[in-house]
């Protein structure tokens, strides 16, 4: 029970590492409050949650700004004082026309910087009165291993791969700044963990069998809950002294 007496906001709480760890996070004794642009998913998490805490739902969307202002107003007031953010709303941008460079998309590529990146900055923008108030805390943002190493063809992504990489840029700038404020600002970068989001890869038998030699560890796929156990240490007082970090979460993929 690290997080006994301590509130959350989870960001992409209706499903996969953002689930994961709000359900840690309650199973831990925090009280959580889920972020998501799917509200049937947050419902979903929230009867999974059982009893092991409170889980309150709020459906935004998080690339806007009065949204994301309103969603943290209603967290606060029920959570009435706000420890740990964690940040793990995001998407893949394939579907809007994410690719290499040569052939992303505009809409693609600005597409793809909201959802990841901006929203990102809106939650923290939002959030970090409320830590300032409580005289400290600890945020959290989800990165990816693109977003540190380059990915080839299996993984040509460049608008997703720059807004990982501007997630630990804008996190390492704000770890020291906001360090006298006794705020804590930290980075889980996953390898590929099988959520929704990876189906593609799931299913590509080209990428599985390349697993033994990305993640070789396990050769296979990271779990969900791999992440929201580093996520539990990062937000708890074993934590304490850590911050700036990135902290890969992937089977060896970046010990190359």
């Amino acid at each position: 029970m690290r997080l006994t007496g301590k509130t959350a906001i989870v960001t992409g709480a209706a499903s996969g590492i953002g689930r994961a760890v709000a359900l840690r996070f309650l199973a831990e004794g925090a009280r959580v409050a889920g972020f998501d642009i799917d509200g049937a998913g947050l419902n979903e998490t929230r009867a999974l949650s059982g009893v092991t805490g409170t889980f309150i739902p709020v459906t935004c969307d998080l690339t806007d700004q009065s949204q994301t202002e309103q969603a943290v107003s209603y967290a606060i007031e029920h959570l009435h004082r706000l420890d740990i953010v964690f940040n793990g709303a995001g998407a893949s941008g394939r579907r809007w026309g994410d690719g290499p460079v040569d052939a992303c998309t505009i809409k693609g590529w600005q597409q793809t910087l909201e959802v990841n990146l901006t929203s990102v900055f809106l939650v923290c923008r939002a959030t970090l009165p409320h830590l300032l108030a409580a005289n400290g805390g600890s945020i959290i943002n989800l990165s990816s291993v693109l977003g540190m190493v380059g990915g080839d063809a299996d993984f040509a992504t460049h608008a997703y791969a720059a807004a990982k990489a501007g997630i630990i840029g804008l996190s390492r700038a704000m770890a020291v700044y906001y360090a006298p404020h006794r705020v804590r600002v930290n980075v889980i970068a996953p390898g590929l963990i099988a959520t929704p989001m990876s189906r593609r890869a799931q299913e590509s038998e080209r990428i599985r069998q390349r697993l033994a030699h990305l993640q070789p560890l396990t050769g296979a796929m990271g779990v969900p809950d791999d992440v929201a156990g580093a996520a539990v240490y990062l937000a708890s007082d074993d934590a304490a002294f850590v911050t700036g970090v990135v902290l890969p979460v992937d089977g060896g993929w970046t010990a190359w």
